[in-house]
């Protein structure tokens, strides 16, 4: 079984920068099939294009662009590339700073694709303060990947309260775009009165169904912004906001910065 050492991955390095406590790169995937492999320390991968396939003793699963996952260390896993390029941005923890930090060894075993929006707009963050590196972005970095555990740490602990199980299949729903996601056409499919379903889910999101589906087609926007060949345009239409205008005001409301500046800096 191959062990993939800190800061390795199978595919070409584009960059990479080194942070106390975990490290940044961005690879450009081109192998069709890796060999079955683990890593030595636990890390984030998010799809910024392409389509991969993630296996592992457990199932496939399928990552388009946009997906977000974490895998703990010495989870054995392969990979395939289902298009002619991909590409993919990792955060790498380091194990001894992991535990310093005070988390489970066990956090998640083995994987999870993380489908709440705010895990994609975190990364998005540190995906941004990664390419503009600047005398301000280690601090912001620090501070960012902190966040992100902690969310992480928050989902798990979530998951052992008495949850109802309507939860997770409403985060899959609008996550895989299933239906055109409105309060009625939910509440159908999950068997619950809208007024309930409206009271119950700020319990549960931290957040209102409009505001955590708002948040949705912004997660599905930032992997289109750093491909040229969508206009903003295209990419607002595509994660179904009405209008350009529109869906630049909602991602400024998340980033403070507007989708223009966004895609310049990854440039």
């Amino acid at each position: 079984m191959k062990v993939l050492k800190s800061g390795s991955y199978y595919g070409v390095k584009k960059s990479e920068l080194d942070n106390p406590g975990f490290v940044l790169s961005e690879y450009g995937y081109h192998l069709k099939e890796t060999d079955w492999h683990y890593h030595e320390n636990p890390y984030f991968m998010f799809v910024l294009d392409g389509n991969l396939k993630d296996m592992n003793k457990k199932g496939t699963r399928l990552c388009p662009a946009g997906s977000f996952m974490f895998l703990n260390w010495q989870e054995t896993h392969k990979n395939t590339k289902e298009t002619s390029y991909a590409k993919g941005f990792h955060i790498e923890l380091d194990r001894n700073w992991f535990q310093e930090q005070k988390w489970e060894r066990n956090l998640w075993e083995g994987s999870k694709l993380l489908l709440n929006p705010r895990f994609h707009h975190t990364v998005a963050k540190i995906y941004y303060e990664f390419n503009l590196n600047d005398s301000c972005s280690a601090i912001s970095l620090d501070s960012l990947v902190l966040q992100l555990c902690e969310d992480l740490w928050e989902d798990k602990n979530r998951e052992y309260k008495a949850e109802p199980d309507w939860v997770n299949k409403l985060q899959e729903l609008v996550y895989d775009d299933v239906l055109e996601p409105t309060l009625d056409s939910l509440s159908e499919v999950l068997g619950i009165h809208p007024v309930h379903l409206s009271r119950s889910l700020p319990k549960y999101l931290n957040t209102t169904l409009g505001d955590y589906i708002r948040g949705h087609k912004i997660k599905k926007s930032i992997p289109l912004l750093t491909n040229d060949n969508y206009s903003l345009t295209e990419v607002a239409y595509s994660c179904g906001f009405s209008d350009q205008s529109h869906y630049t005001r909602s991602f400024k409301q998340y980033f403070n910065i507007t989708p223009k500046v966004f895609r310049r800096m990854l440039k």
